[in-house]
């Protein structure tokens, strides 16, 4: 009895630690979440969060903490500028062989939606989910989520589901990660980004941050 115990207990321990994200705090530049950074531009960190300026700042991160994951969840918290370009790049996920997941912004009149994006070049899938007339003020902090499940893709503002649609989308290998502009540094953000949160789950909308 004491050792089936100590095994449901030894389980539950593993179970709640498989479920800790990979937190990204962006209060530097030179190094985020473990890894050296190549910095573009200039971008400028003011109370723990690093501001972009929309036509030349951005961040590279050599690592890709959705390889290997066959779900997952990406969670930013970030502030738009109500002046920034009509079309926005802030976070970009790419590995070796080419499959993409991105987080973008279309701002207009102060106000912006947000676009996600999954492509996966060997099977020949992508989907875009983007519905204009979906809008959220400008110049304010707020938390967007990519989430994965292994059939649907999903995203939320502050915790509340806007769009979804279904996507075959294996898992990723090894890249980097942009911050602020696509890789290829086009399409880049103005504003702000405090966080960004990893997870190997598909979380719900209660687990989300908001």
């Amino acid at each position: 009895m004491k050792s089936l115990l100590l095994l449901a207990v030894l389980i539950g321990a593993l179970s709640a630690g498989a479920g800790e994200p990979t937190v990204w705090r962006l209060d530097q530049t030179a190094q985020i979440g473990g890894h050296v950074t190549e910095v573009l531009g200039a971008p400028r960190v003011t109370d723990g969060a690093t501001f972009f300026n929309g036509a030349s700042d951005g961040l590279l991160v050599p690592a890709n903490p959705l390889a290997g994951c066959a779900h997952f969840t990406v969670e930013v918290l970030f502030r738009p500028a109500s002046d920034g370009p009509a079309e926005q790049r802030f976070l970009h996920v790419q590995d070796g062989p080419g499959t993409r997941a991105l987080m973008e912004t279309r701002v207009s009149g102060g106000t912006w939606a947000l676009d996600t994006f999954l492509s996966h070049p060997a099977t020949g899938t992508r989907l875009a989910l983007l519905d204009q007339t979906k809008r959220h003020p400008a110049d304010r902090w707020t938390w967007v989520a990519l989430v994965y499940d292994g059939r649907r893709m999903t995203h939320y503002i502050d915790g509340v589901k806007e769009l979804e649609g279904e996507i075959a989308f294996p898992a990723m290998a090894a890249g980097r990660v942009s911050l602020g502009v696509r890789q290829n540094k086009v399409y880049w953000f103005k504003g702000g980004i405090r966080e960004v949160r990893w997870h190997s789950t598909a979380l719900n909308a209660e687990q989300l941050q908001r």
